[in-house]
């Protein structure tokens, strides 16, 4: 850009303003003269104090109108078609000060001289700004990267409104599939049929295709994003309608695609009174509040408006954190829900049941616990005081505090385990039957399902690194699936599936189909605009990725199960079954729990794991001793 433009650009708005005022009170007069001077045939003009004063008040009462009509707050680079107009009404109304004033100040002004002097004005003062526009635009286009607008309603119409003025991309073409609006004209884009995608990436080679469409169907978005997901084209979309109307988000601030739309589960609505029935008008509890899941369940809850949430978390940052988002909540819903911030370990009972006594807890939500199966299994008496124990103290602490609902969030790893994690979480599970059998004041639940996506240890967070980094993404093993579930619908379904308990009872969640961890990574390298490394040549329009397996870490299974016999029902909710699984007496949990804690406490992991393995957990694994050779090497 030359250097007197880019000056003005960079000087201050006020002295900008300066300018164009300084600027038009120039053409007016010049236009005026012109006009006279074209009217009368004579060059150069001789004009009497009557003209000279007619025309300083034209312009002066001009200058008014203009800054009246708002011509000097518009900025020039984005100045578009309304401006124009305002620009074309503001000189009419110039032409019309001159034939009045020519009127009543007597002087000189011929009736056909205000019509050239308006059409010379609106060339002089439409003109440049014009000529400035398409200046900056056109350099401005040159610095953007390309990128196409699929569909060409009313929020694709506005995305490419903001992207043509805004800094970050430059929209090419708006893509849509309705043949009526095909060949239409907005803001300067042609609109194409999506048939022509192909043609389209060879001719712009854009960077990014941006989703404006918002008003579809969750299925109609998956088959959409499916078709999309052919094209070696990075997809993103724009916040949705409702985030623009909340201030949330802008219009123009393009993110990736939701881990809902990488996927493709359809979520089931939740049941209002479930989800109330435990938590509205009631003192609640979560503990592991801080964590993935923990902080999903306090979103939850505290829309349910409970009296009291107690936050109990071992982690001071992600206490503060969660403490700070749900006072924040509290603040935007309008609630008057007490949040109670409490740094502390499930494994001190005294400091859990002192808490669910003082704030009269009646409903808890046991989600803290270790949960990455290669931590666990390195780190076995840490992973079996948090897993076993730590439910065990809050279990008893509820039972002396009056709790009324106990809710356990459990894995599918606790079925059949293969690792130290997943037993120590079976075992959690049959230490809540045990106590349930022992006692009738407090109704313990436990919910067990699979992998939820966003969580801390998912894949998709890491695939998405690994892709943005140039890969390689690292899957273990080609055909190892898993269970997946977003985790807001996740948290529903437990605080559901707690509500709608009896004594001891297990619940699984419907997870769906199972998910090949190798199409998700595979689909979500395409849907970032790259394409799979197969040993072939380099693909035209993204780079390659390459997948590399790394084999099955310590204790991990190909496939999950969420089920350990077959005697299971459905309840009146359609994503909760109810399991009936054999149990251990009290007196006999007790037993190994004592040898446990003594192991635990002597540092004997040798006996520890294999406690656990000769416990009635359903362990498949390797044999301990294996296991623990491993761990030496």
């Amino acid at each position: 850009m030359f250097t007197p433009l880019k000056l003005f650009l960079q000087s201050q708005r006020k002295h900008k303003r300066y300018l164009t005022v300084a600027y038009d009170v120039i053409a007016l007069f010049g236009s005026l003269y012109c006009a006279l001077a074209i009217r009368l045939g004579e060059w150069p003009l001789t004009l009497g104090t009557p003209e000279i004063i007619s025309a300083v008040v034209t312009v002066m009462l001009s200058i008014f109108l203009f800054t009246k009509l708002g011509l000097y707050r518009a900025v020039l680079r984005y100045m578009m078609i309304p401006a124009l107009g305002h620009i074309f009404a503001a000189i009419s109304l110039s032409a019309i000060v001159l034939s009045l004033s020519g009127f009543f100040l007597q002087s000189f002004v011929p009736r056909s001289v205000p019509l050239i002097y308006a059409a010379l004005a609106y060339l002089t003062l439409g003109g440049p700004r014009i000529v400035f526009r398409t200046i900056y635009y056109h350099y401005n286009k040159r610095r953007k990267p390309n990128v196409l607008i699929y569909g060409a309603g009313s929020t694709g119409r506005q995305l490419a409104y903001s992207l043509i003025n805004g800094h970050e991309y430059h929209p090419v073409v708006i893509i849509d599939d309705d043949y009526q609006k095909v060949g239409q004209i907005i803001s300067g884009l042609r609109v194409h049929h999506s048939k022509d995608m192909q043609k389209l990436l060879s001719l712009y080679e854009p960077v990014k295709l941006l989703l404006a469409i918002n008003n579809i169907s969750k299925t109609k978005r998956q088959d959409l994003i499916e078709r999309c997901a052919e094209f070696p084209i990075a997809i993103q979309s724009v916040p949705s309608v409702e985030d623009i109307a909340s201030g949330q988000a802008r219009l123009d601030e393009v993110k990736d695609l939701t881990i809902s739309d990488l996927l493709g589960r359809t979520q089931v609505e939740p049941n209002h009174e479930l989800l109330s029935r435990n938590i509205t008008g009631k003192s609640v509890m979560v503990t592991g509040a801080g964590g993935s899941i923990g902080s999903e369940l306090c979103r939850q809850i505290i829309r349910q408006n409970p009296t009291t949430l107690v936050l109990f978390e071992l982690n001071e940052y992600n206490l503060y954190a969660i403490e700070r988002e749900m006072q924040s909540m509290k603040s935007s819903l309008k609630l008057d829900v007490n949040i109670v911030a409490s740094l502390g370990s499930v494994q001190r009972k005294n400091r859990v049941k002192h808490l669910m006594t003082t704030h009269q807890v009646e409903t808890v939500y046991h989600s803290a616990a270790y949960k990455h199966v290669p931590l666990v299994e390195d780190n076995v008496i840490e992973g079996v005081r948090n897993n076993i124990f730590g439910t065990l103290y809050v279990a008893e602490a509820a039972i002396e505090a009056g709790v009324k609902n106990f809710t356990l969030i459990s894995t599918d790893k606790a079925v059949r385990p293969t690792n130290i994690m997943g037993t120590s979480k079976r075992m959690a599970e049959l230490l809540l039957q045990a106590q349930a059998d022992k006692q009738s004041s407090t109704t313990f639940t436990i919910v067990r399902f699979g992998n939820v996506l966003g969580s801390s240890g998912s894949v998709v967070p890491l695939f998405k690194q690994q892709i943005k980094q140039g890969g390689p993404v690292t899957v273990t093993h080609p055909d190892i699936t898993r269970y997946f579930m977003l985790i807001p619908e996740a948290a529903q379904l437990v605080i559901q599936a707690g509500a709608m308990a009896h004594n001891g009872q297990v619940f699984l969640l419907d997870m769906g189909k199972p998910v090949k961890i190798l199409d998700l990574a595979e689909r979500m390298i395409k849907l970032m605009g790259y394409s799979v490394k197969n040993g072939q040549s380099s693909d035209k329009y993204g780079d390659e990725i390459e997948i590399q397996f790394t084999g099955l870490r310590p204790g991990e299974k190909l496939y999950e199960e969420l089920l350990i016999g077959d005697n299971v029902e459905g309840t009146f909710h359609p994503a909760i079954y109810s399991a009936k699984e054999e149990k251990l007496s009290w007196e006999e949990m007790n037993r190994l729990l004592d040898e446990l804690d003594e192991s635990c406490h002597l540092f004997q992991i040798e006996k520890v794991v294999k406690l656990l393995v000769d416990a009635p957990t359903g362990y498949t694994g390797k044999h301990p001793l294996a296991i623990l050779d491993e761990q030496k090497q």
